[in-house]
């Protein structure tokens, strides 16, 4: 059997020599197939930092055929070290590691001589790239297969109690569904069923040798590579019909050290899920910077180019405000800014609130525009009574197919949907994003966020969508700033739940930046004073402080006109505090007018 097989070779890092070996048909304890390095290939002379601790079992076998003299220095290849006899592998990727000193995935790195992988060479169905996969087993019918079986006997397996014999690995989607529907018929519900055909068939079907494999247990991720094709046993007590050998690492990961977005999609209620889109986080677990580096350079990358695993670590960071920021937005002292700043930083979502015309939107536009880098990265949206998750979120709604001119309803995204999956886009995860929500409390929030309420608490969480069904989180780089009238509701009636998952910064007419915010444009543009003047007086007879009167309506051209400044008075500030003493009997005119307030000015 083992002639089936080509002889396949590895190029050592740098242009070294190549190291030549065979894949046997013998297979381990584990069910993976053996790889025997041939006497005479080269290795490198020294191993990256991180291998020891990463790749435990192939460091020790390394130093064992040191120690044993069947890996010495190489006469033939001056600067390298070379095998004196053949050694026999558990896996193809563990024949690469003692070679090259480093974490490898052998089923690529070995090549036949006209440079197709290992893999190829494999009963196989699904084609592509190497992907990463989570693996449930610490509750198994209240078992802990993790430890019980995966970890000591190199296995990850799937419960398939009443899955019948002869189920291969390959099967389609179509046969695995009528089987499933035939064998747990009484023993499953509608749903159930539909499940585990979508996870039997990620099993079966779409794994491959040198994938990564992850699974959770006593509070720590384990990784493992795929080292061989699936079968199917029967095991004694059901739990674990259907089985892959793995190469696993040692060592596990505590899980509240990984990254977030590592954690959001851990979180997702499967029993087989697909983390390729957060592969490189997963790679680069328990390694610092300079080891991946090295590890980069070991394995000869290009070092133009960013290392994936470097790019998918980085945080999004805010720029600190700086003092040219604060004159531009005529805020006294670039620390209020940079509080805010903190303030996302911890926060991720804050609301802005105050009386009308206290520069509210304005303020939160120019600092997200700031803050991310540009307009790009800002969407506004403006809350309203009727808006709902639909609106919002996603849903459907009817549009037109041009083709047929027909009209169907559809699911559309809205606009928090579109900016999440412009932020999680691949190379967008560390620039900063930012939603901004105009008046966010003339909506029913609960109604308009629905489960999403749920992640604006818990970041690192995520939640299945009602209408499309997606695992959806919130991506880290996603920022929220909402904006609050408070003459429309006071924040004395803001919910205990909005609450907590913002924080709220005050802008109001009695206290800065706001209250010298007029004083400070007026000089700015050349003119006099008596627009503030006349402000601060106005708001020194209105009680209720949610009701003063912003800076903003005193803020624009028409105001300099001839006669401006009373017309603005009349149509704009006025009206709104009749409004407010409606049924008070109060002399708006008299207490409130530019005649009044000029009299009292002297």
């Amino acid at each position: 059997m083992a002639e089936a097989y080509p002889e396949f070779r590895l190029r050592l890092p740098g242009g070294g020599p190549e190291a030549r070996g065979r894949l046997l048909a013998e297979k381990g304890t584990n069910g993976s197939q053996k790889f025997v390095v041939l006497a005479g290939s080269p290795g490198r002379p020294e191993v990256v930092p991180s291998f020891p601790v990463r790749i435990p079992s192939s460091y020790r076998l390394r130093q064992r055929l040191i120690a044993e003299d069947v890996f010495v220095e190489s006469e033939t290849w001056p600067g390298w070290m070379e095998l004196v006899e053949d050694v026999e592998c558990n896996s193809p990727t563990a024949a690469a590691e003692i070679l090259v000193g480093r974490s490898a995935n052998g089923w690529l790195e070995w090549k036949s001589p006209d440079g197709h992988p290992l893999s190829d060479y494999l009963d196989q169905v699904w084609g592509g790239p190497n992907r990463t996969w989570l693996v449930r087993g610490s509750n198994v019918s209240g078992l802990d297969l993790v430890r019980r079986l995966w970890l000591s006997e190199g296995l990850v397996t799937l419960q398939a109690r009443h899955l019948r014999q002869g189920i291969e690995q390959g099967i389609s989607k179509e046969r695995l569904r009528a089987a499933v529907e035939e064998d747990y018929a009484s023993t499953a519900t509608y749903n159930q069923k539909v499940q585990l055909v979508e996870e039997l068939h990620l099993f079966l079907s779409r794994m491959r040798p040198g994938d990564t494999v992850c699974t959770i247990s006593g509070g720590r991720l384990y990784l493992g590579r795929i080292a061989g094709g699936a079968e199917q046993v029967a095991s004694e007590d059901g739990r674990s019909d259907l089985r892959r050998p793995v190469d696993w690492a040692e060592q596990g990961h505590p899980y509240e050290d990984l990254p977030e977005a590592l954690q959001q999609k851990l979180s997702a209620q499967h029993d087989v899920i697909d983390l390729t889109a957060v592969r490189d986080l997963v790679e680069g677990l328990g390694i610092s910077d300079e080891e991946l580096i090295e590890e980069a350079e070991a394995a000869d990358r290009d070092p133009s180019v960013e290392l994936p695993a470097l790019t998918a670590r980085r945080e999004p960071e805010l720029p600190v405000p700086t003092e040219e920021l604060a004159a531009d937005l005529l805020v006294h002292d670039a620390d209020w800014l940079r509080e805010v700043r903190d303030l996302l930083c911890d926060e991720r979502q804050l609301v802005l609130y105050g009386p009308p015309g206290t520069g509210k939107t304005y303020l939160a536009l120019k600092l997200a525009e700031f803050l991310g880098g540009g307009p790009e990265q800002v969407k506004l949206v403006q809350f309203h009574p009727s808006y709902a998750y639909e609106d919002f979120f996603e849903g459907f709604r009817p549009q037109e197919d041009p083709r047929t001119q027909q009209v169907a309803f559809r699911l559309t995204a809205g606009p928090l949907r579109e900016l999440a999956d412009l932020a999680s886009r691949e190379g967008n995860h560390h620039i900063p994003h930012f939603l901004i929500i105009d008046e966010i409390n003339r909506a029913n929030l609960a109604k308009v966020f629905g489960e999403l309420y749920f992640l604006l608490e818990y970041r690192n969480k995520s939640v299945r969508l009602t209408y499309s069904g997606d695992d959806f989180a919130l991506p880290p780089n996603l920022f929220v700033i909402g904006t609050m009238n408070t003459a429309d509701r006071s924040i004395a009636l803001v919910d205990a739940a909005m609450r907590r998952r913002f924080a709220f910064v005050e802008l109001s007419p009695r206290a800065e930046p706001t209250s010298g915010l007029l004083r400070r444009w007026l000089l700015r543009e050349g003119r006099g004073t008596e627009p503030a003047d006349l402000l601060d007086a106005l708001n020194s007879r209105i009680e209720d402080p949610d009701f003063r009167i912003g800076p903003s309506y005193l803020m624009k051209k028409g105001v300099y006109r001839e006669g401006g400044l009373e017309r603005t008075w009349r149509t704009r500030i006025l009206p709104l505090l009749e409004e407010h003493h409606y049924g008070e009997g109060v002399d708006i005119e008299k207490r409130y007018g530019l005649a009044a307030l000029r009299e009292s000015l002297g």
